[in-house]
């Protein structure tokens, strides 16, 4: 959906204070981009544990179970735009302390460990703040638009342009490695600091932490719509993680089936990129040719054969525009989602319905990849791909609660924010 002003062709402008947040988001996406690829090259560095490596993993990602419900909170009691700058300044503090802990001669796989949950909190409540402050930056109906570019710019800078600079960092050195990542979030913190306006959301009455959370999760589970969505979104996630979380091992080496080289397997992985980056960019225009309702459906199907392809060909070249297609319609399925979840909730619960979102899209990961991993030790590698692509598809009984004209009647009663 778009906004057109009568006479005129081209959609009203985002505006500038939009643009300044896009910008924002691209050095703060490119510095997650670097970082995550820095950690563990610095971690084996230091130890050769698989257990440890590993580890440092769970260390990242633990903050979206045990901490996410309060970030959203945070996010519906406090101004979101200084949320975010201080949740970057910390992330670039943290860093700039390893850099100095490292200048000193002290390496400690410890520290690293307590770096990586510590930005992992971060992550948290800058990502909660970020979704929920779009709202107050432009109009509903330019939302899917907005979200579409948001999209564009983060995946330009996490997966293509952050983990081959960071592997460049690399080679000049640890202290680099980390000291760039630092100075990209302090980039990202000064442009967003020129963004203006006030993004605090007025409370009337004062209310525990835990009543606050309380609210969000009877608010989700009280809307239909919003209900149905999570629940669809944590087993799109979870057979997603079964499936992407053991595909190097179908993929990669002399003894798998598609017996590829590891730059094959990234090449193959870059095919998903590109189809999620064209996707962002046409996102809004599908949405609208569509239907809502249409697309949701379609982006099942094409999810369903993501997953599923490797239990019926090893061929990259079957595989690789399969890829292509599933990343364009996942990220199709987030802006829709996304949209429609900003549109329907209240400006003063967003902060927290986006935290139960967040908590369910990553907690559902790591349940799914140890799912995937027994299965595949029970049934084989490709009985499990083919059982998490019918799961996915699975999701399509949902969808006769999801028709545009229940869509449209949400978006409908839904209050002006």
């Amino acid at each position: 959906m778009t906004t057109r002003r009568a006479g005129h062709p081209r959609p009203i402008p985002l505006g500038s204070p939009y643009w300044k947040l896009w910008a924002s988001s691209g050095f703060s996406n490119l510095a997650d981009g670097v970082f995550t690829i820095v950690l563990p090259l610095v971690a084996i560095q230091l130890t050769q544990s698989p257990t440890l490596i590993a580890g440092l993993v769970v260390a990242a990602r633990l903050p979206w179970l045990v901490f996410a419900l309060t970030a959203g909170a945070l996010a519906d009691r406090l101004d979101r735009r200084k949320l975010m700058l201080v949740a970057n300044l910390v992330r670039a503090i943290l860093l700039l302390a390893l850099v100095a802990v490292m200048f000193l001669g002290i390496n400690s796989i410890w520290a690293l460990y307590c770096v990586a949950f510590l930005v992992g909190v971060s992550e948290t409540i800058y990502d909660t703040s970020a979704q929920s402050i779009l709202p107050q930056l432009v109009q509903r109906e330019q939302l899917s638009r907005a979200n579409g570019r948001l999209y564009a710019v983060e995946l330009t800078a996490n997966q293509f342009a952050g983990p081959p600079l960071g592997g460049l960092l690399m080679a000049v050195g640890v202290i680099a490695g980390f000291a760039v990542p630092a100075a990209l979030w302090l980039i990202a913190v000064g442009v967003l600091l020129v963004v203006p306006g006030r993004f605090r959301i007025e409370r009337e009455n004062k209310t525990t932490l835990r009543g606050d959370i309380a609210e969000g999760l009877r608010f989700l589970w009280s809307q239909k719509i919003l209900r149905t969505l999570a629940v669809m979104t944590g087993m799109f996630n979870f057979a997603s993680s079964a499936a992407f979380a053991l595909l190097v091992l179908f993929a990669v080496g002399p003894t798998s089936q598609m017996g590829l080289s590891g730059a094959g397997y990234g090449l193959l992985l870059t095919t998903s990129a590109l189809g999620a980056f064209l996707g962002s960019i046409l996102a809004d225009r599908l949405e609208a040719r569509l239907g809502r309702s249409r697309a949701l459906t379609l982006t099942i199907v094409g999810v369903a054969v993501f997953v599923g392809a490797p239990a019926v060909t090893d061929n990259p070249f079957i595989l690789g525009p399969i890829f292509f297609i599933g990343g364009l319609l996942i990220v199709l399925w987030n802006v829709i989602t996304v949209s429609l979840r900003q549109r329907i909730t209240p400006n003063h619960l967003l902060g927290r319905v986006n935290s139960v979102y967040r908590l369910l899209a990553w907690g559902t990961m790591p349940i799914g990849a140890a799912a995937g991993g027994l299965l595949a030790h029970w049934l084989g590698l490709q009985a499990m791909f083919g059982i998490m692509g019918l799961l996915t598809l699975g999701l399509l009984a949902l969808m006769p609660l999801l028709t545009d004209a229940a869509l449209d009647a949400a978006d409908t009663s839904a209050p002006t924010t």
